[in-house]
């Protein structure tokens, strides 16, 4: 494949997963959080809070990208605050992960809340009547029986990382070797003439993760609903 795909391509790819690995792993400790409280959670605000996290998935991308500009743009407060201790996302590599984790959170977070509630919550009573306190429960019990929910979710949000055009595009720009990931980079070639060998060896890329991604994502899904009914 090393021959197979140019320079160019190779960065595309390259820079995609660097993008996706790191907007599925700083964003999987608050899509556990969020699923958790959605999931046994009956506080006020409840609802909304279900409403804000599946927005981006309603949103057209562009939309998301456009917001996470206003507010991280180096002339809004948030983003000048950010700027000044060495923090910057518009128009960099960064930007288009906080892009991707945005646009992947609320597929992370539904697929963390059903493994999450088909927990027998009986089980998570027995280790508190026995002492376990709730972090103490949670991470001996409602963590562990989850895990293959937990691991669905961090996947699809890879994959929906590395398939993200819309708002990172309309957040960090085309940028070649900074923001311009796979879909990016595919778009670009199909308006260079004669680009459209390169577009389709990157199209095949990305049908390649896409359908890892969900083979996975439904192995895991399977074998939660197993040991849910075990």
């Amino acid at each position: 494949m090393t021959d197979w795909l140019g320079p160019e391509e190779w960065q595309a790819v390259i820079l995609s997963l660097r993008v996706a690995f790191w907007a599925t792993l700083v964003s999987l400790p608050l899509g556990i959080w969020v699923a958790h409280l959605l999931a046994r959670g009956t506080f006020r605000g409840r609802g909304v809070l279900n409403v804000l996290v599946h927005l981006p998935l309603v949103l057209p991308p562009v939309v998301v990208g456009y917001l996470l500009l206003i507010v991280f743009s180096p002339v809004a407060p948030v983003g000048s605050a950010l700027a000044s201790v060495g923090i910057v996302f518009a128009f960099r590599w960064t930007g288009a992960a906080l892009a991707a984790a945005v646009m992947g959170f609320p597929l992370m977070v539904r697929a963390i809340r059903l493994a999450i509630e088909a927990v027998d919550p009986k089980l998570e009573e027995a280790a508190g009547t026995l002492g376990a306190s709730r972090w103490r429960v949670f991470f001996t019990v409602t963590l562990p029986l989850s895990l293959p929910g937990v691991l669905a979710g961090a996947v699809l949000a890879f994959a929906k990382a590395m398939g993200e055009f819309g708002a990172t595009i309309t957040f960090v720009s085309n940028i070649p070797g900074e923001t311009r990931t796979l879909p990016s980079a595919i778009y670009a070639f199909l308006q260079q003439p004669g680009g459209d060998g390169a577009a389709w060896r990157l199209v095949i890329v990305s049908i390649i993760v896409a359908t890892v991604a969900l083979v996975a994502s439904e192995a895991l899904a399977r074998s939660m609903a197993k040991r849910a009914r075990g």
